[in-house]
Order: C-alpha cells, then sequence, then structure tokens
C-alpha cells in the first residue's frame, strides 16, 4: 500500500489550491476521475464554463495582481443588473474593498482550473488524472489517525490526511463524513435536496444586441427558491445563457398566473425551454434563431448542464485530518451563481493548515478567509425564502431606491430598507449546517 502525507480528492478550484499549498511542505497526490472535453487537451475535471469573478471575489480567493494577469479573463464587466419581473436595478459596485479597480469579469473555467493544476504540479503535487476513488476509510492510530483510499482497479492509498473536494455531487465525501456522523451530514448534504440544477447555452448575439459589460440575473419570473435566469458575457459575441432552478419544483395552476416564463399549459418546462423564453421576453423583436448555439463549446455541442450546491456549509471532522474543501462543503451558492471564489479560499485554506501541520485549525481557518461571504449568501437565501414575483419586484424596487435614487426617493424606501437589513441580519447568524462538535470520532483503530 503507498502511502503519502496528503490524498486529495477532486483536481477543482478547491483540490487544486489545495494542493497548491500542502506541496510546500508534504508529499501530495491529487485523484481526479476526469473528463474529456473538446476544448482541453487531456482528461480534467468536470468543469463548466458558467464563471465569473465580482472585485472583492479576488481577495477572498486570495488572488494576487500577478496571478490575475495569467488568469484566462473573457469579459470585464462593469455593472450587474438586478431584475425582477418589472423591475430593474443596477450595481455599479459591491461596496467592498478590492486591489482590483473593475467590477468585475468573466472567464475560461476550463483554462482556468488547467491553470490551477499547472501551478500545483510546479510545486510538486502529483495528479492521478482518470481514476475514481471509490472509497475512504479512517482509522484511529496510536499517533492520531490514518485515512485508506481505494481507488478504482484495487489500489490503496493511506494517507495522514486526506482533504474531500468532489464538488457537489460528494460521492466521496458524504460517506467519508458519515464515518464520523451517521445523520446530520447527509441531512445537510444531501445532494438531492441540497443542490441546484443550472443548465446554460452559449449563444452568438447579433452585434446590436451583444453587451460585454454587464451581467443580468432575473428574479421572480421562475418558480422556485432563489429560481432564476441570466446572462454572461464571453468573447466573440458570446453570451452564456442560462437558468438555475431547484431539484423537483412543481407547478400549479397559480404558477402558470404569476410567473412570466410559464405558459398556459400546466407543465414543469425543461431548462432549454426556459432559455428559449427567456430570450424571446428579453428580446421580442428577435427569434431564436438570431441566436445561434456557438456548438464548438460547452460540454455538449454548445449546452452544459451542473450541479450547484445550494446549502449551509458544514464544518470539518478536522481534528481526526479529514477537510472538507468547496462545492463538497457546500461552500458555493445558487443565489448569484458564483462559487469558484469560495472553492479556493476553502481549498487554500485546508492546504494551508495541512502543510503547517495544523490540520485542526481548519474551520477557523476557512471562516477567517470566506466566512463573512458564505454568511451573506446564507442570509440572502434565506431572506429571500418563499418570495412571490410581487415580493422580487418589491425587492428590486428598494435596491433601485438604494443603489440609483435620490434622496427623496431613498428616503421613501428608507422604512423597507431598513426592515430588509434587520431580517438580513437575522438570517446571516447560524450560516453553518453542521459544526465540528457535532461528529463522533469513535473510529475502529488500526494497530498497524
Amino acid at each position: 500500500m503507498e502511502s503519502v502525507d496528503v490524498a486529495v480528492v477532486g483536481a477543482g478550484p478547491a483540490g487544486c489550491s489545495a494542493a497548491r499549498e500542502a506541496a510546500d511542505e508534504k508529499t501530495v497526490v491529487v485523484f481526479e476521475k476526469g473528463v474529456r472535453r473538446e476544448d482541453r487537451d487531456g482528461v480534467g475535471p468536470d468543469s463548466t464554463d458558467a464563471a465569473g469573478f465580482l472585485d472583492y471575489w479576488l481577495e477572498v480567493a486570495d488572488v494576487s495582481p500577478e496571478f490575475f494577469d495569467e488568469m484566462p479573463v473573457l469579459q470585464e464587466v462593469e455593472r450587474a443588473e438586478l431584475a425582477g419581473p418589472t423591475e430593474t436595478a443596477t450595481m455599479r459596485d459591491t461596496g467592498i474593498s478590492s486591489w482590483y479597480d473593475g467590477f468585475g469579469f468573466t472567464f475560461d473555467r476550463v483554462a482556468m482550473d488547467d491553470l490551477l493544476r499547472e501551478r500545483a504540479e510546479e510545486r510538486g503535487a502529483e495528479f492521478c488524472v482518470g481514476e475514481t476513488v471509490r472509497g475512504v476509510e479512517s482509522f484511529r492510530t496510536s499517533g492520531g489517525y490514518v485515512h485508506e483510499l481505494t481507488v478504482a482497479g484495487g489500489e490503496e492509498v493511506r494517507a495522514e490526511t486526506v482533504i474531500l473536494a468532489d464538488g457537489p455531487s460528494r460521492r466521496v465525501t458524504l460517506p467519508a463524513l458519515a464515518q464520523f456522523d451517521e445523520s446530520g451530514v447527509e441531512d445537510a448534504l444531501n445532494p438531492r435536496d441540497a443542490n441546484h440544477i443550472a443548465y446554460q447555452e452559449h449563444r452568438r448575439f447579433p452585434d446590436e444586441l451583444f453587451e460585454d459589460d454587464v451581467l443580468r440575473f432575473r428574479w421572480g419570473v421562475i418558480p422556485g427558491e432563489t429560481a432564476y435566469p441570466w446572462y454572461f458575457p464571453n468573447d466573440d459575441n458570446v453570451a452564456r445563457v442560462g437558468v438555475t432552478v431547484p431539484r423537483g419544483v412543481g407547478i400549479d395552476a397559480d404558477d402558470n398566473e404569476e410567473y412570466a416564463l410559464l405558459r398556459d399549459d400546466g407543465t414543469t418546462p425543461a431548462p432549454s425551454e426556459y432559455v428559449r423564453r427567456y430570450l424571446e421576453d428579453e428580446y421580442p423583436s428577435y427569434s431564436l434563431d438570431d441566436f445561434p448555439l456557438a456548438e464548438e463549446r460547452g460540454k455538449d455541442g454548445g449546452t452544459e448542464s451542473y450541479p450547484i450546491s445550494s446549502t449551509r456549509p458544514v464544518e470539518s471532522p478536522a481534528r481526526a485530518g479529514v477537510l472538507v474543501a468547496g462545492g463538497a462543503m457546500g461552500a458555493t451558492s445558487a443565489f448569484h451563481e458564483g462559487g469558484y471564489h469560495v472553492a479556493m479560499a476553502t481549498g487554500k485554506a485546508a492546504g494551508r493548515v495541512t502543510a503547517e501541520d495544523r490540520v485542526a485549525d481548519y474551520n477557523d481557518e476557512w471562516r477567517d478567509a470566506c466566512g463573512d461571504e458564505l454568511a451573506r449568501n446564507v442570509g440572502l437565501a434565506r431572506l429571500v425564502g418563499g418570495y412571490t414575483p410581487d415580493d422580487w419586484d418589491a425587492l428590486v424596487s428598494h435596491a433601485k431606491a438604494a443603489l440609483e435614487g435620490g434622496w427623496l426617493r431613498r428616503l421613501r424606501h428608507a422604512p423597507a430598507i431598513l426592515l430588509l437589513q434587520r431580517r438580513y441580519s437575522k438570517a446571516r447568524n447560524g450560516y453553518v449546517a453542521v459544526c465540528e462538535e457535532d461528529y463522533e470520532y469513535s473510529l475502529p483503530k488500526r494497530t498497524k
């Protein structure tokens, strides 16, 4: 049985960031089951191209100006349009400090994943791509804990520390954590209940319609908590147009009249149908043929489907040397279609404490790195839980008054804005679903 200091499961942004930090001082092996894509030279993680950063996300991800210069940026954007069914507010400043002097940007997710892997390999991390981890067994020893990974084909690897970064699927993470807790983690992270599904299409826009400096989000036009369509500009007149929806959302008769992207047939639209209706609604003078698919992009002829974690994050059984990072721990958000920055932040925290022989500090470390951001995500999702289309219009109207209105309009909206702020502050509390003290550490003992 091969022995290493650190085994990382998953080579996405969390896994690669962890490997890069840990490889400074430890022997690190990263296992990635790998998928093939036409736009990637070899096998790599199941990347999706829905990627963008706001300015302060670079601070959360601890990205330096020098590293930013290497990032595969596609478009720099100046604003975000936040829309309800009929109201629209424009945000031009996040209000959070950053060394980056723009509003944000979109980037090539596949190329970014590959860049993070290259940086980890330069530090000495070894990547085993195409090798699927079947399971992780953890044991107590006289000196602490040890973890044995079974890889497809029967190979076994022993590690002092295991970093679980297998994304929202959590195929390895859930059974590995179940060794320490038989119910709480499963309830908190079960993908059937804890994930949204996102679908996007790479559409080439006419010159007169393509806007390369704006992100668009529209709420209250699709049923389901925090469900929304969105627009992300890429290069060469291509924009990613998609929808994010919870799993298993049903449609009833009242929904047909309330939601702009439903029709009277009472059926639940497929994600591709939502995208079609969104384009029709946004650009009524054009047909779908005016927005042809960029079939050379994406996972499948210009289209992509992927899960997004939409739950509260969990802490790790860190003192046993099991650290969970990124989407695997719930550290992404369905609310604003962004999790790459917190995946990098939690991955770096996991790798850093491992390199410095203080894995027991991991939960404090990731909270320091991105706890405020995760509390914001959870607070916003809780705040809008159960919102109707009218509620969304009211929220966007208040946001417009705060962001764009003159003093008189802001004054009129002030009571509602203050009430929302109080509700939001309360919703941020208790943003962690499972705390470290909830785990049980009575594992089988390994004497050898």
